[in-house]
């Protein structure tokens, strides 16, 4: 089963609630590191835009209630590795819906970002930035 096909899973939907995934970033935001907390908070301004259609939105909620359950197909506490599913689903959510994500939603997750990590490598943000482009480029 593909990563779309799995985000359409009614139990990561239900999952998801804006309380529930900035209790998860606060609390692992190191563990998980920039990248994923970086892609997920694009998808929550995202998923904010009301010019976002609702499959989009339907597609962003999968993923955000994916990354807030802690047993999923990895569960998040294995060291080195726990994050690697979340990342995949919510790379997969943020490739198909990268067509709605514009230069405001990526500044407000920036700003987020550097209100939670002290250092930020910069490198890491333009990497995720490059792909959103080159699939926006795509559509």
């Amino acid at each position: 089963m593909d990563i779309k096909e799995q985000l359409k899973d009614k139990k990561y939907i239900k999952a998801y609630s804006e309380t529930k995934l900035f209790e998860k970033i606060l609390k692992f935001a190191k563990a998980a590191g920039i990248k994923i907390i970086y892609i997920a908070l694009i998808l929550y301004y995202t998923l904010q835009k009301s010019t976002t259609p609702m499959w989009a939105k339907s597609m962003i909620v999968g993923a955000l209630g994916y990354f807030i359950l802690p047993i999923d197909f990895i569960p998040d506490f294995i060291p080195f590795v726990g994050y690697t599913d979340d990342l995949s689903a919510l790379a997969g959510a943020l490739v198909a819906v990268a067509m709605y994500v514009d230069e405001e939603v990526k500044q407000k997750s920036k700003e987020k970002l550097h209100i939670w990590f002290d250092k930020i490598e910069n490198t890491e943000l333009k990497s995720v930035d490059k792909k959103i482009k080159i699939q926006d480029g795509l559509n």
